[in-house]
Formats: structure tokens, C-alpha cells, sequence
């Protein structure tokens, strides 16, 4: 979660920046400026994952150097999973926070012509980018691992892409059924990456089913005692 903080905080500061030096009046240049910036965002955000990878890797030699059996503890899936859930978890607190800092304004959603879905529509999109982050971050480090730079080029791509698409709102339709397409497809990637398979998952079914037939066949053999 750090590492997302000090990305945003160098993209913003690029973004003032520029805004600063160029002509504030013209609409149309700032527009592009803060398309600019969101794209700013993405690449430092993918750059300082890949500073978090580096980081972690150097970490994980040292806890394997002081175990006892050579190996360390914390598997190379799951720390990409738990940084993918940071990522994800920060970014969507971000994005809540300013939702909610117009939600306490003045008047009513919708009572000027804006869209009576604005909230829904956010709280979906966070959700997304959450599970969004969780999956790039699997991806990400297995590509990095496995020296895949066509994953990670893909990885940077659809975070590009998705970035770009909630610039279509407030056009729901053409912004959000996307993103949840490309967190379907990333998701089953990621689940693939993981080592997940429909084989592993009929497994882990008739696991749940045994023992609920187990703890039936339990309770059926109980019979209570009377004084």
C-alpha cells in the first residue's frame, strides 16, 4: 500500500505540474492533461509493482538463508497476492474517499441532470479495480519470475485500458461492462497462473461434499441419552 501511495504521489505531483505551465483557460488541454496524468499514474503504479517484486525477492533469499530447511517460508504466489490485495484495497479506500467527499456537498445526485447512478456506478468500478489489482498482482509477479514480458506487457496494457475507459462516464454502459469483462478474463488468468484448473476446483467440491455427508452421518449416529 505504501509503494501505490508514492506512486500516486509522484504522478500528482507531475500532473500540478504541468497544469501549472500550461494555460490553465483552455478546457481542452487540460482535459488532455488529466488524461495525461491518469496515464502517468498507471506506469509509475506498474513500475513501483515491479520495485515491490524486486524488494520482496531480495527478502525472500534472506528468510531462506536463516531457515532451517533452505526454503522460506512465504511462497512467491502468496506474497503476489497479498500485494495485488494492497494495491487493489488502497486504491479503492482512494477512490471511496472521493465519492464520498461529493456525496456530503450540497443537493442532490441527479437534480441537475447528472446520473441517479453515479454512486452504484462507483461503488461497482472500486469493486472492480480491487479485484482488478489482486489479479494483475499474481500475473505480475509470475511474469516477473518467469521472465514473461509479453504477461507483464499485457498486464500494463489492460491497466491502461481500463484507466481509460472510466474516462467514458459518465456513458455507464460503454465504461462498466467493459472493466467487469477484463476483470473476468484477468481473473481466470490469474486464477490459471495460480495453478487453479476446473479439475482442481471439481476436487475441492466433492472435498465439501464428503465432509458434509461425514458431519450428517455424525449427527444421524448421535442418539441422546435420558436419566
Amino acid at each position: 500500500a505504501f509503494f501505490w501511495l508514492v506512486s500516486l504521489l509522484l504522478a500528482s505531483l507531475i500532473w500540478f505540474v504541468s497544469v501549472h505551465l500550461s494555460d490553465r483557460e483552455d478546457a481542452r488541454l487540460q482535459y488532455g492533461l488529466l488524461i495525461f496524468g491518469a496515464a502517468v499514474s498507471v506506469l509509475l503504479q506498474e513500475v513501483f509493482r515491479f520495485a515491490y517484486f524486486k524488494l520482496l525477492k531480495k527478502a525472500d533469499e534472506g528468510l531462506a538463508t536463516i531457515s532451517e530447511d533452505g526454503r522460506s517460508p512465504i511462497s512467491l504466489r502468496q506474497m503476489a497476492y497479498v500485494s495485488g490485495l494492497s494495491f487493489g484495497i488502497i486504491s479503492g479506500v482512494f477512490s471511496v474517499i472521493n465519492i464520498l467527499a461529493d456525496s456530503v456537498g450540497p443537493g442532490i445526485v441527479g437534480i441537475h441532470g447528472d446520473s441517479p447512478y453515479y454512486f452504484i456506478t462507483s461503488a461497482f468500478l472500486t469493486m472492480a479495480l480491487v479485484l482488478l489489482h489482486t489479479f494483475w498482482g499474481v500475473i505480475f509477479f509470475d511474469a516477473c519470475e518467469r521472465r514473461r514480458y509479453w504477461c507483464l506487457g499485457l498486464v500494463v496494457a489492460s491497466h491502461l485500458l481500463t484507466s481509460g475507459l472510466t474516462f467514458l462516464n459518465p456513458w455507464y454502459e460503454a465504461s462498466l461492462v467493459p472493466i467487469f469483462v477484463i476483470t473476468l478474463c484477468t481473473g481466470l488468468w490469474a486464477f490459471v497462473t495460480a495453478g487453479g484448473s476446473f479439475r482442481n476446483i471439481l476436487k475441492c467440491l466433492s472435498c465439501e461434499q464428503e465432509d458434509e455427508s461425514r458431519v450428517m452421518m455424525y449427527s444421524a449416529l448421535q442418539v441422546p441419552f435420558e436419566d
